[in-house]
């Protein structure tokens, strides 16, 4: 028996603002696969954070989840031995991890060809993290920054473009303009996470901004990036790809920009509010109609 739906809204609800409230735009046959996607690529980032643990527990758990990913039926669930010793304080992301087996039930019960390609991007993520932790996450230069970004990021732009182009065919003729700027949305989003969480992160001993580097090369990067994505939305547009599908991509550009305008203004750690939050939501929705 696969997870019911509402089990993994409330997954996606406790760890991920944004995406829990981008997800359901997306049409039926898209929301339960992406957000299998979502909640894979959030436990391998729980791991990848995992504060209370050593470098070396965190590069073996990561290991542990691309090889049960990999192989689901032969590797035993390493569950039990990741909450034994707890990764985080945070009870959400904790929950999250406990229910790793339901959330691989719900992958298997995808069709293959999408099934494998989920799977095969939250491995190579896991696999590409892992590969950072090892080094400390010592990122020493944008160029290295934008080689990270594309790891936890990038490559999950990919891994959109690629759903998408399995379940609409007119989306799939585009492709290849939409994988030129798949990457670029990614690292987008990214940067601006980076740059909003940077205090937090440092705090706990993760620096993602290199040292020496402004922030406003890091911010401009942003902008160009989101520009793409911007790009990205509108060759969905001229696509016809369906509307829940422009919404769902819509959504987290138009909060990247108005926070990165907020960063600018208020500096580190600033947020948009949830009453913007519920105006971006809106105007979306008004503007993907259809």
């Amino acid at each position: 028996m696969t997870p019911a739906d509402g089990d993994l809204d409330d997954l996606l609800r406790r760890t991920s603002r944004t995406f829990a409230l981008a997800i359901p735009l997306l049409p039926d046959g898209l929301q339960r696969e992406v957000g299998v996607s979502y909640l894979l690529l959030r436990i391998a980032d729980t791991l990848e954070d995992a504060e209370r643990w050593p470098v070396e527990r965190r590069v073996d758990a990561l290991a542990e989840f691309a090889a049960w990913l990999e192989n689901p039926g032969n590797s035993a669930s390493p569950v039990d031995h990741w909450l034994a010793d707890p990764p985080s304080d945070d009870q959400g992301y904790l929950d999250l991890l406990r229910q790793t087996p339901a959330v691989l039930l719900a992958l298997d019960a995808i069709e293959p060809e999408r099934r494998d390609l989920i799977a095969q991007h939250a491995a190579s993520t896991a696999r590409g993290m892992s590969g950072y932790v090892s080094r400390g996450l010592a990122i020493r230069s944008v160029g290295e920054l934008r080689a990270y970004c594309w790891v936890v990021a990038g490559s999950v732009g990919e891994l959109l473009t690629g759903l998408f182009a399995s379940w609409q065919p007119t989306v799939a003729r585009a492709r290849h303009e939409l994988s030129s700027l798949a990457s670029s949305f990614g690292e987008g989003l990214q940067l601006v996470n980076i740059l909003k969480d940077s205090l937090t992160d440092a705090r706990a001993g993760r620096r993602f901004l290199p040292e020496g580097v402004e922030r406003a090369t890091v911010a401009e990067l942003a902008r160009l990036d989101l520009a793409a994505a911007d790009r990205y939305v509108q060759a969905l547009k001229k696509a016809g790809a369906a509307s829940g599908i422009v919404a769902f991509c819509t959504l987290p550009l138009r909060l990247a920009e108005a926070t990165l305008d907020r960063l600018s203004t208020d500096g580190a750690g600033a947020k948009v509010s949830r009453q913007e939050v519920s105006r971006i939501l809106e105007r979306v929705l008004a503007e993907t109609a259809g």
